[in-house]
């Protein structure tokens, strides 16, 4: 089994990387990445937005970032893990990952988080990676390499997310929401050229991603309606 193409370049992870960094500068000199009226205008997450129809505000926030700290954190960390995880799993199935991840957790964020907050970042998404490398160590359990890099990473979210306990102004349904994501999508796409795992539980796991989407979806309309 060939687990990584070390001749691949990472071009999806620099170039998220990249737009983020370009979106930080135009927070900064358009009032501040900590301003919280350039953070809605740039689309962070508000949920009474959201309910009004700015759907639109569960994507733009995982290339938003408050504070120079946030985006150091964030960008090394997607610089790192995504160098890793994109040669392995290839180039639009990292992209899918990073997105949809970061997206359900917008949408965890949004269902459960509170009414008044103001959220951004990309955390949401880089716990959807550090989840597809569980669920590679899962459906490739005989392969050393991914079970070990599963187990560190299980350990990175449960470590991250007993820190948000214990941390005021962290989104911890954002990261909650990101993982579950990185999990399922993770399972539904698995290694390319690799028939694992069965296309009958690839679906499985697309069907429950859109089931629990459309769920918080709804359940924030409800909530905050």
């Amino acid at each position: 089994m060939q687990i990584i193409n070390r001749r691949a370049n990472a071009y999806v992870t620099w170039s998220l990387l990249a737009i983020t960094v370009a979106v930080f500068l135009l927070e900064t000199i358009s009032g501040g990445s900590q301003n919280l009226l350039t953070l809605i205008h740039f689309g962070a997450k508000t949920n009474y937005l959201v309910q009004e129809g700015q759907w639109w505000r569960l994507i733009t926030p995982i290339f938003l970032h408050i504070g120079i700290f946030h985006i150091l954190m964030n960008g090394f960390t997607l610089l790192y893990v995504g160098q890793i995880l994109e040669p392995m799993i290839g180039h639009w199935r990292f992209l899918i990952v990073y997105m949809l991840s970061g997206i359900m957790g917008n949408l965890a964020s949004f269902a459960f988080g509170a009414n008044n907050a103001i959220s951004a970042g990309a955390s949401t998404s880089l716990f959807g990676m550090f989840a597809a490398f569980l669920s590679l160590a899962i459906i490739y359990r005989e392969n050393r390499f991914l079970t070990e890099l599963g187990k560190s990473f299980l350990g990175l979210i449960v470590i991250n997310l007993l820190m948000d306990l214990t941390m005021s102004g962290i989104d911890i349904w954002g990261h909650i929401g990101g993982a579950v994501g990185g999990l399922l999508l993770g399972y539904a796409l698995g290694l390319p050229n690799i028939s694992r795992p069965k296309m009958i539980f690839r679906i499985l796991a697309i069907v429950v991603v859109v089931a629990i989407s459309y769920y918080m979806y709804a359940k924030g309309m409800i909530v905050y309606g």
